[in-house]
């Protein structure tokens, strides 16, 4: 590596090899001084390295080596190389190391040439991995001779997730007669896990003196890709020199780990990781429970090994266990692009949380470990046959398993059938070396003990290819796997279009908070999030808000929930976050009470004639369209139904919502314009304003592009545009030609629309042309004769086995949820939220976002019983089976994490008051021919993927 620039951002995050120790601390570094050409940059230098040279505190030592990187960007090549040539052996540096698999990490083909090279290039991730590999190179090499134990030793390095109690323990077991050096090496690596990032510096951005330095600050740490362009960034922006004696200088110079700042200033959470925490009531053992707490609570801690050892293989705990795997690598769907498991390429409509280059090169390092005849677990050993003879391709099945990790939508655990596990270890476990007692039935039984293909991963479904040609994979695309963005940044489908067209991109970037100092998972930024306080029992939350800072800040308690009081249900004991029936009611147990949805149950002992007068709508309530708008936004078929869901005569009015014009009463104040804003609100505690009021600015952010079309079918970059150009709003999006002339449609939500456009800019699909004349069926045993004079167009694609929402009167080719959510939990997230109402586009805003297939898009509405309708369709006029899969898995890996209550999803406000979910799914049953009607399902939501949601309809 002699003469090549090493990356100050290695030793920033805590890679500091021996040897730099040694070279930095030493006079002759001295000698590089005259390679700086910066006055302030040289004397800080200067004194650093005097100062080295007579410290002999490791302590101290560690803290000037941290801040002389501050002083020297990376980008001075010379000064690096000069450094670097006084480094003892470093020309004896094996050839290849860096080569494995990092240089994949490089989005350019240039930069992947580069790395091979062992250059550096402008990318997060391979800097990130190189630095990895770097110290890995540094701690193997004390293997001397000793091939296995130097082949566990890289194992740790050879991957990106968190180190195994396995394989540390091999590493202890190879290599402990060998290397102390080697042992202290790899335990100071797992120590520092994960690396930390350069967005752990935003803090620094607040102590500027300058409101627009602070500005610029948080811009420039964001968006910038190296650390020297940060620096000169700063500089540019801030209009000073980096002195220490300025605050913000002073703070991003003084250490790569800095002091906790002032409790007034310490933001929320400090090294934590709430994500895992919330996972942590799940564990049915007190030990568990106790072990994830100190996991997720004290950074650095070696609990983990514990825990990994005791709780992760244990079948009883296997609710924490998937809990922990959704937060550490959620589903998703898609894998390619794999060079060793590639049987597990070109499956477009499957989920996998690994699937990448590192856990592909990870199967293979199995196989070569395992090849040693031992497979060894946290707990057991268990002595194999030769696996290159016996089942070899089985044995590659498994492992890739392992590591690419398939997760089924019902059962997210990736854990292999148990028939499987049985059959391998019976043709190739070596009995003469298995200890007393020991079979492959019992064995299997501890690993697999699942056997339901629905819940466990069958290999024989990847001993062979995929049977899908590379054309019909194309039908389904995945912008965001593998991520795209850096890592302090999210990767979100692009549903929005481009005004640049040239330089659209299918995903966006944007900025993101974790959840805590420890934690790798992202929430998106100015999201509210849920999670558990620091010290409180269970049960106990408070919402906080991912803010410029990229950390969790403005934290608010919640009242603590009884999460041990249970409900007491036809003299059963339902424990909290049970779901059951009670009829035909989707019911939940939530802290005591029991809550169920309103739906209308017909009696199994019911007349015939009970049966004709049975319309399945709320306090059986005739089936009559005479519809009012009720004080939450929402339009109901009759006024019985607003009466017996509860709504008072003076709480609703005759006629849609949507008909009515809410500034008619000029309710802004003279400096302001309003805009009609209709919404359905999930809280009652607070309005439910039909209306914005937004005033007249100046100017227009240029870079927000938010799609707006105005009545005389013109586009605006925005709504600010729009209101400049002082034009009416149509609707919100691209204009379309299809809406240049009102056609009236009827939606889902019972609401009459005068364009397509309009129903999907307010995010609901559509149920036939013209206007709302008829209500559906809420229950499928209930008649739907309402119905019957209602043209249905034909179904998007032939041969789809469709669903009919509720309250709908036409079927669909898309997949449905129906969510039953907690109110009162509504309330109080408006209440912490200045009273500014919970409404259903802010549930929808945050579903979109976990859907990661824009051939597939998120509708919804508030169903006549109140429960949330939420539809996953497929956007293409005539979808394909391969779409109409991908919507259905999308579907069911949603309905998935609300069911189980995911971190993933329910912590973000307000999908914390989801209760639970029962979902109805589309398929293919056979081919026919095309559709005829000029104007399909299918052709409403193809429409729908080019109209943007407006910011203002969807920020909580």
């Amino acid at each position: 590596m002699g003469g090549v620039m090493l990356p100050w951002r290695w030793y920033i995050y805590g890679y500091f090899p021996h040897r730099f120790y040694a070279c930095i601390s030493s006079p002759s570094a001295l000698t590089c001084t005259h390679k700086i050409k910066n006055v302030f940059i040289l004397n800080a230098f200067f004194a650093s390295v005097l100062q080295l040279a007579t410290i002999k505190s490791e302590s101290r030592l560690k803290h000037l080596l941290q801040r002389l990187p501050s002083y020297c960007p990376e980008s001075m090549n010379e000064l690096w190389m000069c450094i670097n040539s006084t480094l003892p052996g470093v020309s004896r540096k094996s050839d290849g190391w860096v080569g494995l698999g990092c240089c994949e990490l490089a989005i350019s083909a240039e930069c992947r040439r580069e790395c091979r090279q062992v250059r550096n290039c402008s990318n997060n991730s391979l800097y990130s991995c190189i630095a990895k590999n770097e110290m890995g190179s540094t701690c193997c090499s004390y293997a001397g001779r000793h091939t296995t134990c130097r082949e566990y030793c890289q194992a740790i390095f050879r991957t990106d997730s968190t180190p195994t109690v396995s394989q540390i323990n091999a590493v202890k077991e190879y290599c402990q007669s060998h290397s102390a050096q080697l042992l202290s090496c790899v335990s100071n690596f797992t120590k520092s896990y994960p690396i930390r990032s350069p967005i752990d510096s935003l803090y620094c951005c607040d102590r500027a003196e300058a409101t627009h330095c602070q500005v610029a600050c948080r811009r420039i740490l964001r968006t910038m890709s190296t650390e020297h362009e940060i620096m000169e960034g700063l500089i540019d922006e801030c209009g000073s020199q980096p002195l220490p004696q300025e605050p913000m200088w002073q703070c991003f110079l003084g250490s790569a780990y800095p002091p906790s700042p002032p409790e007034e200033e310490t933001p929320h959470p400090g090294k934590m990781d709430c994500a895992k925490l919330h996972c942590c009531s799940k564990a049915n053992t007190s030990l568990c429970r106790d072990m994830c707490q100190e996991i997720s609570t004290n950074w650095g801690s070696q609990t983990w090994q514990d825990f990994d050892q005791l709780c992760e293989y244990n079948p009883v705990e296997a609710e924490l266990i998937n809990c922990l795997a959704d937060v550490r690598e959620p589903c998703q769907l898609g894998c390619k692009d794999l060079t060793y498991c590639t049987n597990f390429n070109n499956r477009p409509t499957e989920l996998f949380r690994s699937c990448n280059v590192q856990s592909d090169q990870g199967a293979m390092n199995d196989i070569k470990l395992w090849s040693n005849g031992t497979i060894k677990m946290p707990f057991m050993n268990i002595p194999v046959l030769d696996i290159r003879k016996c089942l070899p391709d089985m044995w590659k099945a498994v492992a890739c398993s392992l590591q690419i990790k398939p997760c089924h939508s019902k059962f997210r655990g990736s854990v292999i059938c148990k028939s499987d596990c049985v059959d391998i270890l019976t043709q190739c476990g070596d009995r003469k070396r298995f200890h007393e007692g020991q079979t492959p039935e019992r064995i299997c039984e501890l690993l697999s003990p699942i056997d339901d293909p629905e819940r466990c991963i069958p290999l024989h479904r990847y001993l062979t290819p995929s049977s899908l040609s590379n054309n019909i994979v194309e039908e389904v695309i995945h912008p965001c796997n593998p991520n795209p963005c850096p890592s302090n940044h999210l990767c979100q489908v692009n549903r929005k279009g481009c005004l640049d067209e040239l330089n659209c991109q299918p995903y966006l970037c944007v900025p993101g908070c974790k959840l805590g100092e420890a934690s790798e998972f992202l929430v998106q930024q100015d999201a509210r999030i849920q999670v558990p306080t620091r010290t409180g029992p269970a049960g106990c939350y408070e919402v906080c808000s991912c803010g410029p800072s990229g950390r969790l800040e403005n934290c608010v308690e919640m009242p603590c929930v009884d999460i041990d009081k249970p409900c007491l249900i036809g003299g059963q004991r339902k424990s909290h976050g049970t779901s059951f029936r009670i009829d035909c009611r989707t019911c939940s147990c939530f802290a005591g009470a029991t809550i169920c949805s309103t739906r209308k149950c017909l009696g199994i002992t019911s007349s015939d004639e009970d049966q004709q007068h049975f319309t399945g709508l709320p306090c059986n309530c005739p089936d009559r369209f005479i519809p009012v708008c009720a004080s939450n936004g929402r339009t109901y078929p009759s006024a019985c139904v607003a009466r017996c869901l509860g709504f008072k005569d003076l709480e609703f009015v005759f006629g849609q919502c949507h008909h009515s014009n809410p500034c008619a009463n000029k309710p802004c104040q003279r400096n302001q314009r309003c805009f009609p804003k209709y919404r359905v609100c999930l809280s009652d505690s607070s309005e439910c304003p039909q209306y914005e009021c937004v005033g007249r600015p100046g100017a227009c952010d240029k870079n927000s592009v938010e799609p707006a079309c105005d009545s005389d079918g013109l586009v605006h970059p925005s709504l600010c545009h729009l209101q400049q150009a002082g034009k009416t709003l149509a609707y919100m999006g691209h204009c379309q030609d299809a809406c240049r002339k009102p056609q009236q449609v009827c939606g889902h939500n019972g609401e009459t629309y005068n364009t397509v456009c309009d129903a999907f800019s307010d995010r609901v699909a559509v149920d036939y042309e013209g206007s709302c004349h008829a209500v559906g069926a809420v229950s499928d045993v209930s008649p739907d004769s309402a119905c019957s004079l209602i043209s249905c167009p034909p179904l998007s694609t032939p041969g789809c086995h469709p669903v009919t929402p509720p309250g709908a009167c036409c079927p669909i080719c898309a997949s449905m949820l129906q969510i039953l959510w907690n109110k009162e939990q509504m309330n109080t997230f408006s209440k912490l939220n200045k009273n500014r109402p919970v409404t259903v586009h802010d549930v929808l805003r945050i579903l979109r976002l976990h859907v990661s297939v824009p051939q597939c898009d998120v509708f919804g509405y508030l169903s006549i019983d109140h429960e949330l309708v939420v539809l996953i369709a497929p956007v293409d006029q005539q979808p394909t089976p391969l779409q109409i899969e991908a919507c259905s898995k999308e579907a069911e890996k949603i309905d998935s994490l609300i069911n189980y209550a995911s971190p993933t999803l329910v912590s973000q406000v307000p999908l914390s008051a989801f209760l639970t979910s029962e979902i109805k799914t589309s398929s293919i049953h056979s081919t026919g021919g095309a559709p005829t009607s000029p104007l399909t399902p299918g052709l409403y939501l193809l429409l729908g993927v080019l109209i943007a949601a407006a910011p203002s309809l969807f920020q909580l």
